[in-house]
């Protein structure tokens, strides 16, 4: 059994684009620039968008963090959206989910200009992936693309499972790995609740990919010997005996299932770094698209 290693790959990523952004310093281009915005104050997402600021100073990039309290109406949130659409210094915007409950993602998703839109969640970027076309991937689904890339994961007519429909990860998932690419070309199988003999399928994986959000869900019996595990689930777990009061559990029962696997993700830093990763990308391809 060998580890995916997220944090090692995403810090490769990072230190590639670092050398990228200075090498556009020195002709004088446009440094990337990514404006995340924060509705609230959830525990989970203040984390999630200091790593990604956090990435971008690390890297070279500008960032602007903008911060909106919990009852900001739909259309304040929207007009901020369409003012960075505007501004030419901009080229990335990130707008963290889940959003309260009055304001629609779905809306905020299509405010988004689809050549800002490094989440990739915009319906035009969707189209475009699918059609097999350059587009802005969701930044999950092509972390783990990347991870495989990596370690060079041999995909090539490989069975792949996705257990989990979401449009976030499992369905941009299945497109991705079975895309006639150098990461792609498996046969997918896409499980989900009503799905019917899900141990039976899961035992077919060559490679299965975890993203339902249940804690521990994916068990040793669901898994072949010598088969890729890539977990992309993390939920907070109660555990009295952790300082923080909790600890972090992915869809994978790992301690069971890790030894049995040629390869398999941590839970933390496995897919959640390249998600990371796959963000910064986005945003310095979203700014060269321009210079």
């Amino acid at each position: 059994m060998q580890i995916l290693d997220g944090k090692k790959a995403a810090q490769a990523i990072k230190d590639e684009l670092k050398l990228d952004v200075a090498q556009l310093a020195v002709e004088g281009k446009k440094i990337p620039h990514l404006a995340a915005i924060l509705v609230g104050n959830n525990g989970a997402s203040e984390t999630y968008v200091a790593a990604k600021v956090k990435s971008c100073e690390e890297v070279g990039f500008k960032s602007t963090l903008i911060r909106f309290e919990e009852d900001i109406s739909e259309i304040k949130l929207l007009e901020k959206i369409e003012e960075l659409n505007s501004d030419p210094d901009v080229d990335g915007i990130l707008v963290q989910l889940p959003l309260p409950k009055h304001i629609s993602d779905e809306q905020v998703i299509n405010t988004v200009h689809p050549d800002k839109d490094v989440d990739g969640f915009h319906p035009e970027s969707v189209g475009r992936m699918v059609q097999g076309l350059p587009a802005f991937v969701a930044a999950t689904p092509y972390g783990i693309m990347l991870l495989l890339e990596h370690y060079k994961i041999d995909t090539k007519g490989k069975h792949a499972v996705v257990v989990g429909r979401s449009n976030i990860v499992g369905r941009p998932m299945s497109v991705l790995l079975s895309s006639n690419s150098p990461y792609g070309n498996c046969t997918v199988t896409i499980c989900h609740s009503h799905t019917k003999n899900l141990k039976e399928i899961c035992l077919q994986a060559d490679i299965i990919v975890a993203a339902l959000g249940r804690p521990e869900f994916v068990t040793e019996d669901m898994v072949k010997e010598g088969a890729v595990v890539i977990d992309v689930g993390i939920t907070r777990v109660i555990d009295t005996s952790k300082k923080s009061g909790f600890k972090l559990k992915g869809d994978v029962d790992y301690e069971n299932v890790a030894p049995k696997c040629s390869w398999i993700t941590p839970v933390p830093g496995g897919v959640g770094p390249m998600t990371i990763g796959a963000l910064m990308k986005n945003t310095y391809r979203a700014c060269t698209l321009k210079n």
